[in-house]
């Protein structure tokens, strides 16, 4: 939460965990509680992603592949452009930010859109922070990363995204709802 409070934002796009993902309801939860509008993916026939509002665990509805999806009004695929921060699965990140992912490109079709200058965040489980993932011409990199032992941790020189800082803006290291931790060697 220090992170989303530091960036200033008041919407968030972020993603139902899916399996074994990092990421948790409490985490979604936590946000609408705090005040922050959250913004969940829906999977669209071209494999794009539009978005729509999470209301709570009851908003959610079974989907035709992968993770629920809420079942509110769709937003749009440039939904994602109002965000203050975006948080995304991934199943490996890199140290020049590439993420991997599950090998559909719905989340790098959506990431073109995302503002200049908004932390686009990979939650991860430790281990998950490699040297380097296969990289394609369409995949967009994030620019920071969190796991339960490194916390949060900009990727590819990125710094932070606001004002240079290594940590989250505004905050004390941790990731949004976690308590500190030492830095992820990985």
């Amino acid at each position: 939460m220090a992170a989303v409070r530091g960036a200033g934002a008041v919407r968030v796009c972020a993603y139902v965990p899916f399996g074994a993902e990092p990421g948790s309801q409490i985490l979604l939860d936590a946000l609408t509680v705090g005040g922050v509008d959250v913004l969940l993916p829906v999977l669209r026939d071209d494999l794009d992603l539009d978005w729509a509002m999470y209301e709570g665990p009851w908003s959610l509805v079974a989907a035709a592949r992968g993770p629920a999806e809420p079942a509110g009004t769709r937003l749009g695929v440039d939904a994602v452009a109002s965000a203050g921060i975006v948080i995304v699965p991934a199943l490996a990140v890199d140290a020049a930010g590439h993420r991997l992912g599950r090998g559909g490109g719905s989340y790098d079709r959506a990431l073109v859109r995302v503002r200049p200058g908004v932390p686009v965040v990979a939650l991860l489980h430790d281990g998950e922070r490699v040297a380097a993932v296969p990289v394609d011409g369409h995949d967009r990199p994030v620019t920071h990363t969190v796991t339960p032992t490194g916390g949060w941790q900009p990727v590819g020189g990125s710094g932070g995204p606001v004002g240079g800082s290594a940590g989250p803006p505004g905050g004390s290291g941790e990731a949004p709802g976690q308590p500190a931790q030492d830095a992820d060697p990985g």
